[in-house]
């Protein structure tokens, strides 16, 4: 039995997530948004494509006026205006107008773009998403942000632009190579820090089933996970307060994601700047030094760096300025007050994120020693 919440847009239902374990119902669920006489374009990457692409289009092209699919080299490093172009391109010559559906299928770069696409095609069609990655159905399919990054920068050009369904199959996530799994889990554990300490300890004591992807344990995840972002996408739904919560965790690791060159996946990266926000938070009083170090260590049990080499930290405080969340010259960063309640601080200096990007490098010296 599938479960549902609704998401609210400015006080009135906007779109529901549907939490299931198969695409028996998706056809159902496209039927409200009146398919029958709409064009469907399912956007989707090279690596999902092999997967789930041809059962998604035995389901909708009955169902529809015309279905195709769209797919593009999978990867970061093709969450590009060259790939929506290529997209635009495609639309035009299948005649698609706005009276038309996208469907992004795939993880969160198939989702952002797919959404940054659909905002700006016509100015506006309408578009679905089907997460098949963690990281997408616990954080970037829920809440309308869409962009791509330009020149290495991440998602510099974007939109707040709000699907009409997000549908998530959790079973997918069994297919998920393991690191891209654990990738996914880190905005999960970031959810728990800034919102919810008893859904961390939830986290904690099923540990073991997590790592095992144990089907119930893995709906009932998802299921908290996105009632967390559903509350905080609500409130704020264009980022203008309390939202800026959920950046917990990407200041720094947005920077690192960079330096690395897209190496690590973000998941990763956003483990190492909670890890140093988490510092920060200790070294203003915020946090105990038990509460930084219990936080730090509980990212290992789930496969997540705590530290890093190769990189250097005067590099990653510079490439922290780029960042979109520069408010008058100040990074509003995001600090932990405690386990489940996160704080916006613009207090935090230079020196600061230097010393916590200290704490989490780990240099041939320490090896020697």
């Amino acid at each position: 039995m599938a479960q549902r919440l609704t998401v609210n847009y400015e006080k009135k239902p906007c779109y529901d997530i549907i939490f299931t374990r198969d695409f028996h119902s998706l056809a159902e669920e496209l039927e409200t948004l009146g398919i029958g006489e709409r064009r469907i374009c399912i956007i989707t990457d090279s690596t999902v494509e092999k997967l789930y692409a041809e059962e998604i289009l035995n389901i909708v092209k009955n169902k529809c006026k015309k279905a195709v699919m769209f797919s593009f080299p999978s990867g970061e490093a093709h969450k590009t205006l060259d790939t929506v172009k290529d997209i635009y391109t495609f639309l035009i010559k299948e005649e698609f107008d706005r009276k038309d559906l996208l469907i992004a299928l795939g993880g969160g770069v198939v989702g952002d773009l797919t959404g940054f696409a659909a905002a700006t095609y016509l100015r506006g069609i309408d578009f679905v998403q089907i997460p098949t990655t963690l990281l997408a159905q616990a954080d970037s399919s829920i809440g309308g942000k869409t962009g791509v990054d330009f020149d290495g920068y991440k998602n510099m050009a974007g939109a707040f632009y709000m699907p009409k369904l997000v549908y998530m199959n959790v079973a997918v996530l069994k297919t998920l190579e393991e690191r891209q799994f654990f990738s996914g889990f880190a905005e999960i554990m970031k959810h728990g820090l800034i919102k919810d300490s008893i859904f961390y300890v939830w986290l904690l004591d099923n540990m073991y089933e997590i790592c095992e992807r144990e089907p119930e344990i893995l709906e009932e995840m998802v299921v908290r996970s996105s009632s967390i972002k559903k509350m905080v996408v609500e409130k704020d739904p264009t980022e203008k307060g309390e939202r800026a919560l959920l950046n917990f965790g990407h200041t720094i690791g947005h920077a690192i994601e960079k330096a690395k060159n897209f190496e690590l996946y973000h998941g990763e990266c956003v483990a190492l700047g909670c890890v140093a926000a988490a510092f920060i938070s200790w070294k203003h009083e915020l946090l105990t030094m038990d509460e930084y170090y219990e936080i730090r260590d509980m990212f290992v049990p789930f496969n997540l760096p705590i530290s890093i080499d190769n990189i250097n930290p005067e590099e990653i405080l510079k490439l922290t300025k780029s960042d979109k969340k520069m408010e008058s010259g100040k990074i509003k960063f995001v600090l932990l007050k405690k386990v489940g309640k996160a704080v916006i601080d613009t207090t935090v200096t230079d020196e600061d994120i230097l010393n916590a990007v200290k704490e989490i490098y780990f240099s041939d010296e320490d090896l020697a020693e």
